[in-house]
Parts: structure tokens; C-alpha cells; sequence
């Protein structure tokens, strides 16, 4: 299984992406080692725990998987930990791609994991296309992945539910929803938490954990 985690990192590094696109794992920066590292300790994690969900978000944020290179997280999270969650944090081995005095959080991982964690749901987490969409010379920007680029990101995906045997797929978002429907993979979708969803996105969660008792 190490072989198979540490191959899959491997061929996201060597995606060759569309324009304005950032690969947070690619050899084009030597900061991407520490991305490629943090996502292989966190897939090297979820295996222990065995998780039969998988959560799909849209794409990585500039302030969360872009920096971290785990999706759903961000480095306050990633190394500072969330009091009653064991999975992130200094000792295990995450580290800053970037040092820096103020570590900088996301409204939507804080969301995603606190959910988790109130509602004890063992969720693995990606995205639809795994690498940060932007908008035209801005890199520190959002922007909703294009058909071809979520096309890119299928086979990614694909492979995530393959490796970890997911039995519940559950698309955070429209444009998760529309590539799960591509591949006829069923879900459930609940709303994203950004942009006024929380309330929605949690009494999602609680839904589907009723659903799977």
C-alpha cells in the first residue's frame, strides 16, 4: 500500500497542468517537497483509519490545500492540530512549506473539521481536480476548475476511492456533484460551507450520518 500511496503522489508531481493552474506538488519549486511529504503522511494516516467515506470538495483554496498540500486543511490546522482530533500536527511529522511567524487558517477546513468531529463521521478528504485553479495573474485567488481540468482530475479520484475501498462518496459543492455524476459514481451532496453555508453543510453532514447508521 506505502508503494501504491507514495506512486499515486508521485504522478500528481509529474501532472503537467492547464494555464493558471499551480501543481502545489510539482519539482518546479522546492517548497512542493514539504506538499508532496504532508500529503503522503496524511494518505499514510487514513489508511489506519480505515475510513468508508470519502469527501469530495471542488479544488484546493490559495489559503488552504495550496499551502498545505492536504485537502481541507490549513497550516494553523495542519500544524497546530484541533483539540479532540489526533490526526495533524507538529509530532506527526507536518511541516510548513514556507516557515513563518503567523500561520494562516481557512474558514472552510475549521468548518469541514469541526463538523467532523461533532458528529464523529471518519472521513478521507479530496478535491475533484487536485491542484489550485486561479484567476489570471493572480495566483493568491479562487476560481471555479474548468471541464477540462476537472476531466484531469478524475482519474486522481478514481484512484482514492479505489485505493482505500470507499464504500459513501459525498460531493461538497456542484461541481463535485457533476463529476461524481460523470464517472456514475452515487453521492450525497451537501452544500459548501464558504459563502454563507455553513448551517447548510452541517445539517448536511448530520443528514448523511443518520443515513449510514
Amino acid at each position: 500500500m506505502i508503494r501504491k500511496l507514495k506512486n499515486f503522489v508521485e504522478e500528481l508531481a509529474i501532472t503537467e497542468v492547464t494555464p493558471n493552474v499551480y501543481n502545489q506538488y510539482s519539482y518546479e519549486a522546492i517548497e512542493n517537497e514539504v506538499r508532496r511529504n504532508n500529503l503522503l503522511i496524511y494518505l499514510k494516516q487514513m489508511c489506519k483509519y480505515k475510513p468508508k467515506i470519502l469527501l469530495v470538495g471542488e479544488a484546493p483554496g490559495y489559503r488552504g490545500c495550496r499551502l498545505t498540500g492536504v485537502p481541507f486543511t490549513s497550516e494553523h490546522l495542519l500544524i497546530n492540530n484541533m483539540s479532540g482530533l489526533d490526526l495533524f500536527g507538529k509530532e506527526v511529522g507536518y511541516r510548513l512549506a514556507v516557515e513563518k511567524d503567523k500561520l494562516v487558517k481557512e474558514a472552510t477546513a475549521t468548518i469541514i473539521w469541526e463538523t467532523l468531529l461533532k458528529y464523529d463521521i471518519i472521513s478521507l478528504s479530496w478535491n475533484a481536480f487536485p491542484f489550485h485553479p486561479h484567476k489570471k495573474g493572480e495566483p493568491q485567488s479562487n476560481r471555479a476548475p474548468l471541464k477540462g481540468e476537472l476531466l484531469m482530475g478524475e482519474r486522481p479520484l478514481l484512484g482514492m476511492i479505489e485505493m482505500y475501498n470507499i464504500k459513501q462518496v459525498v460531493a461538497v459543492g456542484g461541481k463535485a456533484e457533476q463529476t461524481l455524476n460523470k464517472l456514475n459514481i452515487p453521492c450525497h451532496k451537501v452544500r459548501h460551507p464558504a459563502q454563507g453555508g455553513k448551517n447548510e453543510f452541517v445539517e448536511g453532514m448530520k443528514a448523511i450520518k443518520e443515513k449510514l447508521k
